[in-house]
């Protein structure tokens, strides 16, 4: 899935050396818990020969992972297969209500256009007769390491034009074929969570006949839009990072690059 995931190419892979790339089937149900888990592993046995390690990323719960923890969630899978029946039958907006219901507060930590994190929250909800929010109150976790946080932003009309931009040449990249190679997961589990995410539901919608290439490409690029100002409504939220301008020309920029490097090697 390396190019509807915009994976690091062969070139930057060999600038640096990256970690958590491709080292996963597309089938494998793979959660923020588990990179949390994964990741501190990962980092307790590099750190004993190296002292910085750069974490890059729009995903905010599996940033929450490493730095802050998770409380320990309960899960049933029976209820779980309900549910995925249930989004099928009913839709996610049926879904959605009945999170809302059970729990209320859940918009301030749950995309509630997310099929696969409604449906955790509810499982949650359902497993333990609590709130989903519930258990995301606890003081975050400590950490043998010290965290920087770094944001880049933009005006949103650039990010729209880059998404855009990004969107066409990720298809011109062979996105499409890429795809259509992905199908026998699908065929063999309908509920494949790799295969819900933007992008893929879309072109998969053009390939079993639902929409047009056309209006899949406008669906994706709509869709990436959507998401990116989630992500960065995520991220405003978390008062320890520091923001700084995306342009190589703002000063700013290499007032950033300095900070790390002072932080890095005070």
């Amino acid at each position: 899935m390396a190019i509807g995931t915009a994976a690091p190419t062969h070139s930057e892979q060999l600038a640096a050396k990256h970690h958590f790339v491709n080292f996963l089937d597309p089938s494998t149900t793979y959660s923020a818990g588990d990179f949390e888990k994964d990741s501190l592993a990962f980092l307790s046995n590099y750190f004993k020969s190296r002292s910085v390690a750069v974490l890059v990323g729009g995903s905010g719960l599996y940033v929450k992972g490493l730095i802050d923890g998770f409380d320990s969630l309960p899960f049933d899978p029976s209820i779980r297969a309900t549910l995925n029946e249930r989004l099928l039958s009913s839709g996610l907006p049926a879904l959605a209500e009945q999170l809302l219901q059970l729990d209320p507060t859940h918009h301030a930590i749950i995309d509630p256009h997310n099929p696969q994190r409604v449906i955790r929250a509810l499982e949650v909800c359902l497993t333990s007769g609590k709130p989903f929010s519930s258990f995301h109150t606890n003081p975050a976790s400590s950490r043998p390491f010290d965290i920087l946080q770094i944001g880049l932003q933009a005006p949103r009309a650039i990010i729209n034009e880059r998404i855009q931009s990004r969107t066409h040449t990720m298809l011109a990249s062979g996105w499409f074929d890429e795809t259509k190679s992905l199908l026998k997961y699908k065929a063999s589990n309908p509920e494949c969570n790799s295969l819900k995410t933007v992008g893929y539901r879309e072109l998969i919608a053009h390939l079993e006949g639902q929409i047009t290439l056309d209006a899949a490409v406008e669906r994706i690029i709509i869709s990436t839009r959507q998401f990116a100002k989630r992500q960065m409504t995520w991220f405003k939220k978390d008062s320890r990072i520091v923001w700084f301008e995306y342009t190589e020309t703002d000063p700013a920029l290499q007032h950033a690059v300095n900070f790390v490097r002072g932080f890095v090697n005070p």
